[in-house]
């Protein structure tokens, strides 16, 4: 049983309200990377302790994942968003019968995250009103009615309406899961890299620091038709191609403050082929350089927007980036001297660490607590975010 955090902004917060009841949750989460979806059945207590009890993916078929990033990549009508839609509401509520059926019960209620095909979060106006907004599908109804189970999800749009960025969401669990006794980054690098801030030095904060592994998988497939550089053996084959890192850091979202958030919206296919245009005639090479800029951005990152904060005593990865070699390496290389953990390191299979993340805000949904974190999105105040579609 994982306690929590100790002395976190969040669990005072939940001191002060009434102590509530255990529940049994799935949690489920699709990531940028569009492979599948994780699933994880857990015991979450009334003071945030937990206990993962089950976990189960189901990957995509290639056909839906690659309507999913025509949709993602602002290349699909409103007939295939909308039936996309209802299509993976019943993927979703495939993946939560089968963890019950592993299971042998059911759980109190489910969270999905859905999946994400649009993300616009920056001042935009459409005929003077504020167009900021997102989009995840996935439809929690069609869940809900697939497993019987009361299903809570469309988290992001509640933090966007109150101003803020509607990500990153996964700092709330990270101070329950790995604490602040000590100044830590818990670094995600899944299609984007993202990272929470945890020092008993600062209040907790987050950012999108930029592409992980979603430039990565893109040149993978276009050169070697392969869907992602399995352990970072190609990038380890070639050559940082050093001018061309340099042009490709000059891109202005590196150097925007926080609280910021990005995705496909930025760096899609659309972005891949422009900055493809300077890159090295050698193909190894290609790998090999957009795979440091992985690693450099998160060590830029750190020194312009982190050190200043506090310092880092050790940086916990997770997210499909744990596996590539060459990001290991790049790490090591740029930010010497700052000891590198996984999330296993702490008990925490690293694949379900996010669908952990969004049964606990479903909880939270349900209970009426507040699940936003401000210094992490930037929105005007705390909230309650979540949708629910009852059973019933």
């Amino acid at each position: 049983m994982h306690k929590p955090a100790a002395k976190s902004i969040i669990c005072y917060n939940l001191v002060m309200k009434n102590r509530h009841e255990t529940k049994t949750a799935i949690g489920m989460m699709s990531g940028t990377s569009v492979d599948g979806i994780d699933a994880c059945f857990v015991r979450i207590c009334g003071d945030f302790s937990f206990e993962i009890l089950k976990t189960h993916s189901i990957g995509y078929p290639a056909e839906i994942s690659e309507k999913i990033l025509a949709a993602a990549n602002n290349k699909a009508d409103t007939e295939l968003i909308c039936k996309l839609n209802f299509v993976l509401g019943r993927l979703f509520g495939r993946c939560a019968n089968e963890l019950i059926a592993k299971t042998g019960q059911k759980p109190d209620f489910i969270a999905s995250h859905g999946q994400t095909v649009f993300h616009a979060p920056k001042t935009a106006e459409i005929s003077g009103i504020n167009a900021n907004s997102t989009l995840q599908i996935g439809d929690i109804s069609v869940i809900a009615q697939e497993t019987g189970v009361t299903t809570v999800g469309n988290f992001r749009a509640r933090d966007i309406a109150a101003g803020g960025q509607g990500a990153p969401l996964v700092p709330f669990a990270d101070e329950m899961i790995f604490k602040k006794e000590i100044p830590r980054a818990i670094q995600n690098i899944g299609g984007i890299s993202n990272v929470t801030v945890l020092s008993p030095n600062c209040e907790t904060f987050a950012f999108d620091i930029g592409p992980g592994n979603m430039l990565i998988d893109y040149f993978v497939k276009k050169f070697f038709n392969k869907p992602f550089d399995k352990d970072g053996e190609i990038a380890l084959s070639g050559k940082i191609d050093e001018n061309w890192l340099n042009e490709l850091l000059k891109e202005p979202y590196y150097a925007e403050f926080p609280p910021k958030t990005t995705g496909r919206e930025l760096f899609n296919d659309e972005y891949a082929q422009k900055i493809l245009k300077f890159a090295p005639e050698n193909k190894n090479d290609v790998i090999a350089t957009i795979t440091a800029l992985t690693a450099k951005t998160i060590a830029e990152a750190y020194k312009k927007f982190v050190f200043p904060k506090t310092e880092i005593k050790e940086i916990v990865l997770g997210g499909g980036g744990v596996y590539n070699k060459a990001v290991i390496a790049g790490l090591k290389r740029y930010l010497p001297g700052i000891e590198i953990k996984k999330h296993a390191d702490f008990g925490i299979n690293d694949k379900y660490k996010e669908a952990l993340a969004f049964a606990m805000l479903g909880y939270c949904t349900l209970e009426r607590i507040e699940n936003n974190l401000p210094a992490c999105t930037g929105a005007k105040m705390p909230v309650v975010m979540g949708e629910i579609a009852y059973s019933g």
